[in-house]
């Protein structure tokens, strides 16, 4: 066997992780607890870096190489037409960082901050009833807050299905009478009902379709795309010669290009940040060990903990036999059916190889 990767981050000055008001199982861990881990993190270095910090000060060797990349559109006028009327919409529906930096460069076009644009949406003359902003989750609200927005709907589930849920919970509700409307193309009452959704090209229709079943009126707008990245030649050597125990998946894409560019080796435990990135994993046949309880950097580091001390685990633990074939986490819902992938509702995750 190789010997163990070199992290080429380790003894370097490292930014410190924000402080947080509350300790968590990541922070309150040996710092020895990851060592002799290898984490494979393909994201950008600048979005993977609070978390690689986290899994290196538990003592990981942390590989940090990102699988896809957001790409610009070439047509920019729908976006720069929505986001330069807002007031149209009842509500700007946000379900990536990425998009709210295209938000913000569309609003930057037209030479105003979104949060202007945003607050004029609100309160300027021809403004609707207070148009709202609602983020798929808490790094998606952080970003929103940071460009100056006030988010009115945060899902308790990062996933399309736990935002529509959000909605679901709304004490309103769009408006239907269309029989009350004197005039067929009033204003108030069309933005009653319409929704932006300013996605990336590939994102699946699970959003807009959610809002129209509930009766809004979805405008998806594409406000970049999704491109493959070329993995790092290292990274690629490390994953052929099993050196690489956990990789955390953090999209759908990120799976998909994981799979493509490395194969899905049984071995690799999987760490995915919500259940439609798990879900994505499976069908291209990656393993799955755990899902983060919320889309953050400190729910992804108590993953990668719970997973790595199952790794860890010697195989004649009482209850923990050996498989080559690990079962996935129970976290999953729905069953694989890609070769290799046995599916157990009632597992918990299994050693995928045995650390001296």
């Amino acid at each position: 066997m190789p010997g163990r990767l070199r992290d080429p981050q380790r003894g370097r000055n490292l930014p410190p992780a924000p402080a947080r008001p509350a300790a968590n199982a990541a922070d309150t861990a040996d710092p020895e607890s990851l060592a002799g881990t290898t984490v494979l993190l393909p994201r950008s270095p600048e979005r993977a870096a609070p978390l690689a910090a986290r899994l290196r000060a538990q003592g990981a060797t942390v590989l940090v190489s990102p699988a896809i990349e957001r790409a610009p559109i070439e047509d920019t006028a729908a976006m720069d037409a929505a986001v330069a009327d807002l007031a149209r919409f009842a509500w700007v529906v946000v379900t990536s960082v990425n998009a709210i930096d295209e938000l913000t460069a569309g609003a930057a076009r037209r030479g105003r901050t979104l949060a202007e644009l945003s607050e004029r949406a609100r309160t300027g003359a021809h403004a609707g009833p207070d148009t709202k902003w609602a983020a798929v989750g808490p790094a998606t609200r952080r970003a929103l807050e940071a460009a100056g927005i006030r988010v009115d709907l945060e899902a308790s589930v990062n996933s399309a299905r736990g935002l529509l849920a959000a909605f679901d919970a709304l004490t309103e509700a769009p408006d239907h009478g269309s029989e009350a409307r004197t005039e067929p193309d009033d204003r108030a009452a069309d933005t009653a009902r319409r929704v932006l959704l300013p996605q990336g090209d590939l994102a699946k229709p699970t959003m807009a379709d959610g809002l129209r079943a509930r009766g809004w009126e979805p405008h998806v707008v594409t406000a970049y795309r999704t491109v493959s990245h070329t993995l790092a030649p290292e990274v690629v050597d490390a994953w052929r010669t099993g050196e690489v125990d956990v990789v955390v998946l953090t999209s759908g894409s990120v799976a998909r290009e994981v799979a493509a560019q490395l194969g899905a080796d049984p071995h690799v435990a999987g760490v995915a940040i919500g259940e439609p990135t798990a879900e994505a994993a499976h069908a291209v046949g990656l393993r799955i060990d755990a899902v983060a309880t919320q889309a953050t950097d400190d729910s992804l580091a108590e993953a990668v903990l719970r997973v790595a001390a199952h790794l860890s685990e010697p195989a004649s633990t009482p209850g923990h036999a050996r498989s080559d074939t690990p079962s996935p986490s129970p976290a999953v819902s729905e069953p694989a059916s890609t070769p290799g992938h046995a599916r157990s509702d009632n597992t918990t995750p299994t050693e995928g190889r045995n650390h001296p």
